[in-house]
């Protein structure tokens, strides 16, 4: 496929994920280390930008492992009458909307409206970008942001700062990406000291 029909569809990258003051997505006790975030998760501004990151966004992208975890999870909230409706809003969509999910052990995807994928991500990415129409979200999946961001291929950050320092744990902007410029579209506070950031590359 060629540049220009990549960029003829005009689909934009996005990503979302929340960090520590420090740079990190998971606490020192591992990947499913989330207690410094557990204050925050369901403020008003980061309920707002649960919202914001798929209103415009047509396909998700997700690893095996958060894959496994959200669709775990935010089905039984899109059926919950009783749910914060920014809560189901983003469940729904969730469920209805198209779904690549990265997987070098599965061979099939046990969800609906998803298919599992064994290539790297820049691959996969450019495919999506040649034809569709709408964003591509990269939904909370360190492990695909990272080396989209490598090979400078994410047009949006959608990003929630707690105000914790973790003191361990995974970083998402590791030495050695490239130089990047980066335009702040959108920025809230909340109560609590929650940053809801947006940021949309320059090129």
């Amino acid at each position: 496929m060629t540049e220009q029909t990549t960029e003829r569809t005009g689909r934009r990258v996005t990503a979302n994920l929340s960090l520590s003051l420090d740079g990190r997505y998971h606490g020192p006790a591992g990947p499913g280390d989330f207690s410094m975030f557990a204050p925050y998760v369901t403020s008003e501004v980061a309920r707002g930008q649960l919202t914001r990151i798929w209103e415009g966004a047509t396909t998700a992208l997700l690893g095996r492992v958060n894959a496994e975890g959200f669709l775990g999870y935010w089905p039984a909230v899109a059926a919950d009458e009783h749910a914060d409706p920014r809560d189901r809003g983003y469940a729904k969509w969730l469920v209805d909307t198209e779904k690549v999910v990265f997987s070098t052990t599965l061979s099939e995807a046990p969800w609906e409206r998803a298919r599992v994928v064994n290539a790297p991500a820049a691959d996969v990415v450019a495919e999506l970008k040649a034809s569709g129409e709408g964003d591509i979200l990269v939904n909370s999946c360190p492990s695909l942001i990272k080396p989209l961001l490598e090979a400078d291929l994410i047009d949006r950050l959608y990003l929630m700062i707690f105000p914790e320092i973790a003191g361990g744990g995974q970083r998402l902007f590791d030495d050695g990406l490239p130089a990047t410029q980066w335009k702040l579209a959108h920025q809230e506070t909340g109560e609590l000291g929650e940053l809801a950031m947006v940021y949309d590359r320059v090129r």
